[in-house]
């Protein structure tokens, strides 16, 4: 196992953290966690160098810090680095903070946690939750002894993450990176930028769910498949993050032994800077090859919102270009049925005209939910 320290602090960690969002489950109603096999999974991976353990309020239910707290018991949280998370959307008033932080303690059964951040921040968190004076009580809580260090995790736009950047004196910085998110959310350039302030960086995320594992296009396949060294799509993809010196640590949710143990080894040579010229452009060419897999190419930016029909259409349109990068359409025509059947578009045309990508949104939404429908 490579380690690597977090910047003006005293902690150093391992580069593979354990991400406790997907546990080990039993196969029932509900699919709560197999606890003994989860907690060997978070044990064996400690015993083998692991010392990063991430999870956060609502993982599994809340019960993920539940089981944190149980895998860490018998020496175990001695030899980690542990990290839970604020819930800002149960945050309605500035007393409820250290309310929740006692609560997560108490499930966890710690009277500390070394690294506690503000959750899945957005612009419109940031602009609601952070006046009621986050930044003073992450120090009020540094000074009672509740935590060690202060972060946030990320999930939205460049702007808006140079903004929360800019807000505090910030160690950890999480944010969701991978082969094909360099250009998106945080964007590599910011995570360059947090870096530059002395704040350590956690990537989430780095398979995109697994799905730079599963499904894997035939023209992805054969730009792996022509490089002199073999590796797996897994390791492929770790390798494009941990090359970086300003991540620290990258998260996996290992949720059976198998891939723990797999990440385990692919660990063992994760070094900074390792990546070869070769190397480098196997990773422009296979985000070239996925993104030539995309059929609308909606950017997000939501200026064709609201739609006076509700029609979510940018959700509708990610959605959909996910399910064509991965070929994963199945499950595209049930959450759309879920989700979006019910506003349907009358082709007023007002999308279209505020749409600065110039997409026949019309067309689009006709073309999909007429897919939907003879699925």
């Amino acid at each position: 196992m490579k380690y690597a320290k977090f910047p003006r602090t005293d902690i150093t960690v391992s580069r593979l953290g354990f991400g406790c969002m997907r546990l080990p489950t039993l196969d029932k109603e509900g699919h709560p966690i197999d606890r003994p096999e989860a907690i060997r999974c978070i044990r064996h991976a400690i015993d083998n160098g692991l010392s990063y353990v991430d999870t956060a309020y609502g993982y599994h239910g809340g019960d993920s810090e539940v089981l944190v707290g149980e895998a860490l018991a018998g020496g175990y949280r001695d030899k980690v680095t542990l990290t839970t998370k604020l819930p800002l959307w149960l945050v309605h008033e500035a007393a409820d903070m250290e309310k929740l932080l006692d609560e997560q303690l108490k499930r966890l059964k710690q009277d500390h946690v070394d690294f506690y951040l503000a959750h899945a921040v957005n612009n419109e968190r940031f602009e609601s939750v952070f006046p009621m004076g986050l930044g003073e009580f992450m120090d009020k809580m540094k000074q009672k002894g509740k935590i060690r260090y202060a972060g946030f995790s990320f999930h939205d736009d460049a702007e808006t993450f140079r903004k929360v950047v800019d807000y505090y004196d910030w160690n950890l910085a999480q944010v969701q990176m991978n082969i094909l998110d360099e250009f998106n959310q945080a964007t590599m350039k910011g995570i360059e930028y947090a870096a530059s302030k002395g704040i350590g960086i956690v990537i989430m995320e780095p398979l995109r769910g697994g799905a730079l594992t599963r499904n894997v296009p035939d023209t992805v396949k054969d730009l792996y498949a022509a490089m002199p060294v073999k590796r797996s799509f897994a390791d492929w993809a770790f390798r494009y993050l941990y090359d970086r010196p300003e991540i620290v640590t990258i998260l996996s949710g290992m949720s059976t032994f198998e891939q723990m143990e797999e990440n385990l080894r692919i660990f063992d040579s994760a070094e900074p800077n390792c990546l070869s010229p070769e190397e480098r452009e196997l990773y422009v060419n296979v985000r070239k090859a996925y993104e030539a897999r995309v059929k609308v190419g909606c950017t997000g930016c939501a200026y064709c919102q609201p739609c006076p029909k509700g029609v979510r259409i940018p959700e509708i349109f990610r959605a959909y270009d996910e399910a064509s990068v991965f070929d994963s359409f199945e499950g595209f025509y049930g959450r759309y049925k879920r989700n979006w059947a019910e506003n349907v578009c009358v082709k007023c045309g007002a999308c279209e005209k505020a749409c600065p990508q110039h997409i026949s949104i019309r067309n689009w939404l006709e073309t999909i939910r007429a897919e939907v429908d003879a699925h």
